[in-house]
């Protein structure tokens, strides 16, 4: 997928986390889902069905535990969306 691909996918993960209560500020795409934008286990969760239902793709839960940032978010989507 391309960089634009790249772009509108995280533009779209931003307005998902914006629902969350997270500020545009807060909102850069190396901060980390846990630490910097203080998503707990729960939330996470959430976030993933979300984005499973926007991108119409499942994510295999193994490929969730190398996911720390929302840059990893995104580059994880795209890799689902295109397999």
């Amino acid at each position: 997928m391309s960089r634009a691909g790249y772009d509108e996918i995280l533009a779209e993960v931003k307005k998902l986390l914006a629902r969350f209560g997270k500020s545009r500020e807060e909102i850069d795409e190396d901060a980390e889902l846990v630490n910097d934008l203080e998503l707990d286990s729960l939330l996470v969760m959430e976030l993933v069905q979300e984005v499973e239902d926007m991108f119409d793709i499942s994510f295999p839960l193994n490929d969730l535990s190398g996911i720390h940032t929302l840059k990893d978010f995104v580059l994880q989507i795209q890799k689902e969306i295109g397999a």
